[in-house]
């Protein structure tokens, strides 16, 4: 039998069953889903990208939220959750002549991952942000030039 408690609600009293709580309960998950997941375990943290880009004139400049992070050795793609000195599509931000900086913040590469590239993915491909081959670190810091 459920036991009943007694909120208040704007002012009204209103009777909620209490929850059942079960303190140990037995769960049986099977052998071939928990080898699936510890294949999906990826590390916790984030991926912080550092880019510099040089225009020899007055210029324009985007990010697209399809830009993401590709692990060279699998399937896995980390999503871009910030970006920081760079506007996201469509706005642009005009920038100088010489070095900008901006930088980019991404979910995190899975542990086994040793090389990855940065990859955006827009309506002009020719101009897109793409960065290959980057070394992984034990820092998860890195500074590219895009």
């Amino acid at each position: 039998m459920q036991k009943m408690c007694t909120v208040i609600i704007a002012k009204k009293e209103i009777e909620l069953s209490s929850p059942t709580i079960i303190a140990n309960p037995k769960v049986d998950i099977s052998p071939s889903i928990l080898d699936e997941l510890k294949e999906q375990i990826h590390e916790q943290g984030q991926v912080v990208v550092h880019c510099i880009q040089s225009t020899p004139y007055p210029s324009y400049i985007r990010i697209w939220p399809t830009t993401y992070l590709y692990d060279s050795h699998s399937e896995h793609r980390s999503e871009l959750v910030h970006a920081e000195n760079i506007t996201y599509f469509p706005t642009w931000k005009a920038v100088d002549v010489g070095e900008n900086h901006f930088t980019l913040i991404f979910s995190g590469l899975p542990k086994s991952c040793i090389v990855f590239s940065l990859l955006e993915h827009c309506d002009n491909q020719a101009g897109a942000f793409k960065v290959g081959s980057i070394p992984r670190n034990s820092s998860d810091v890195y500074y590219v030039q895009v």
